[in-house]
């Protein structure tokens, strides 16, 4: 693999020996923790950071995730993770975390996120994505593609708007990437396609 199929770098962790179960393996739970903390650190870096949920009352809701569990843990280990953005429309980004442990190639567990932007207040409502972060999530966006880019696949040919992926960013501001590979045992969370 590739490093570009491998995303970027987010987050590493050591595990905690409070994170270790009765068998000596990572608690289920605490995958999912691990990778809720790598989520806040991209939000840190496309610049949801602490400054601009503060200015804007603005933050990225959890509204489903995927655990693939594919290796054990040990409290031994340290985990670093990465991302891979899948796909993203105004307000919402479809991301894969991977965990890896040490120099192995393969991840021990991977996640599928899909991540709503709001604008918290009396009353939650979903916020588009303001242009500096949707040019973060561009330049994200394309690595763990390049099988898809190699075939010539778009994401599924057309934006959430209708525009064709043709490199120029559509009118409404949603990014367009090409398809990624996918990820192990999944079912495959997608962004709806507008007609």
């Amino acid at each position: 693999m590739s490093s570009a199929d491998k995303g970027t770098q987010v987050y590493r962790t050591a595990v905690m020996p409070e994170w270790i179960d009765y068998n000596g393996h990572l608690r289920d739970a605490y995958y999912s923790l691990i990778v809720s903390l790598a989520a806040d650190a991209l939000m840190d870096r496309i610049g949801l950071d602490e400054g601009y949920r503060t200015r804007t009352r603005c933050t990225l809701y959890t509204l489903e995730m995927h655990m693939h569990f594919l290796r054990e843990v040990k409290q031994t280990d340290t985990v670093d993770v990465s991302v891979r953005i899948l796909g993203t429309d105004r307000k919402r980004i479809h991301a894969a975390f991977d965990m890896r442990c040490g120099d192995a190639p393969d991840p021990v567990a991977t996640a599928e996120l899909m991540l709503l932007h709001v604008q918290q207040g009396e009353e939650v409502k979903s916020q588009a994505f303001p242009p500096d972060v949707v040019e973060a999530l561009r330049r994200i966006g394309p690595q763990g593609s390049a099988a898809a880019n190699a075939a010539g696949e778009s994401a599924g040919g057309a934006s959430a708007s209708g525009a064709a992926a043709s490199g120029s960013p559509p009118r409404d501001g949603t990014a367009s990437l090409p398809n990624p590979r996918p990820i192990p045992g999944s079912r495959r969370m997608e962004l709806p396609r507008s007609s």
